[in-house]
């Protein structure tokens, strides 16, 4: 699978082979969905909490005399059918991860990169490096036309292009081993450096 590589000045740069094993398999949304929950699950905090009978803070005294009154028999104020008296089977602090098995999370991200290639919205570009002004990037990216975008470079980002990225709104770099599949999803185009291809297809394979 060939694919034209562009530098940032939106140039070309020759032509890259793209493993068809990874970057060319008819997307599966139902894998999809199931690494994106595993992930939502995972990031989730889970630190709700409400206070049971036993933590809410009223005197223990039985509030009125069992008999002669006419209404129902209580004892404490704490109770769940009083009002600010505990909560009954209420959220606890809990952690929401489930397991999802290894090769399902990497079929995953190798349907992730096909759904962008097939799509249209992948990327390639020679390197992603830059002296660090924030100005001139934005200018490039403004004119490749990219509005969401997320880029993967190889095994480390280059600290010139990620100082210069952190000030513009919509754009995201991460190296090779931070791919995800909610991130690669959630963004319109995906942009992988020749450095990336090659660590995404060698983690892939």
């Amino acid at each position: 699978m060939k694919i034209d590589v562009i530098n940032l000045d939106a140039g070309t740069a020759g032509t890259l082979d793209l493993d068809e094993a990874i970057f060319g398999l008819e997307p599966r949304a139902d894998i999809l969905h199931r690494v994106v929950r595993w992930q939502r699950n995972n990031a989730q905090a889970g630190t709700h909490k409400v206070k049971t009978r036993t933590e809410v803070s009223y005197s223990t005294k039985k509030i009125y005399r069992q008999k002669g009154t006419g209404g129902a028999r209580h004892g404490s104020r704490k109770a769940p059918i009083f009002r600010k008296g505990g909560i009954y089977k209420g959220p606890t602090p809990r952690s929401h991860g489930h397991d999802l098995p290894k090769k399902v999370r990497k079929l995953g991200l190798m349907h992730a990169l096909s759904a962008k290639a097939k799509a249209g919205e992948l990327v390639i570009i020679e390197n992603a490096e830059t002296e660090g002004k924030t100005a001139a990037l934005a200018k490039q990216v403004k004119n490749l036309g990219w509005k969401r975008a997320l880029i993967i470079d190889g095994a480390s980002v280059n600290e010139g292009f990620k100082k210069a990225a952190a000030n513009i709104e919509g754009l995201d770099i991460l190296p090779s081993m931070g791919a995800n599949v909610y991130d690669i999803l959630k963004r319109d185009t995906l942009v992988l450096t020749k450095a990336g291809v090659e660590a995404l297809e060698a983690r892939l394979k």
